[in-house]
């Protein structure tokens, strides 16, 4: 077995999602949750079947965010994962719970816009996710200022009021 890095190549501030999930149907009903929960959404998603012919298949509404998803799919290339990329102006908090209730999906990796490098098992078979590296490693702790940044922080953005 050999354990490789995938690094998820994409636009500063795209957010996505990685997930694992178990069928094929997973790709068109991830896509009838993502437009039946948000009005308009742009994303793309791409699914590493694991079975059968072993496609990348995919499914989105919007060029870009495809050939995002196609790419760092066929990179990862791990069985049953699905990488889902979302686009600019839309979040994984408006979307993730719905992907979880996905009767396919069977765990998320991650949901961020952070770099993020995809840590891969591969073996003669083929290759597993085993984690992620979502961002960067802590610096400290916050302080009374730091907590004050973040409550205005979220306050600015409308999550809290």
């Amino acid at each position: 077995m050999e354990i490789k890095t995938v690094k998820i190549d994409k636009p500063e501030d795209i957010n996505f999602i990685l997930g694992q999930s178990h069928f094929i149907k997973t790709v068109e009903d991830i896509h009838e949750t993502l437009v039946g929960s948000v009005p308009g959404i742009k994303f793309g998603l791409a699914f590493c079947e694991a079975s059968g012919k072993c496609l990348v298949r995919w499914t989105g509404t919007d060029n870009e965010m495809i050939e995002l998803a196609k790419k760092n799919a066929l990179a990862i290339g791990a069985g049953h994962s699905f990488i889902l990329f979302l686009g600019p102006g839309f979040f994984p908090i408006n979307v993730l719970n719905a992907v979880k209730a996905t009767p396919e999906v069977a765990r998320i990796f991650c949901a961020t816009a952070n770099p993020t490098e995809v840590l891969v098992a591969e073996t003669g078979q083929g290759r597993g996710i085993l984690g992620v590296v979502d961002g960067f490693s802590p610096k400290g702790v916050e302080d009374d200022e730091g907590i004050k940044w973040r409550k205005d922080f979220l306050r600015m953005i409308g999550y809290k009021s």
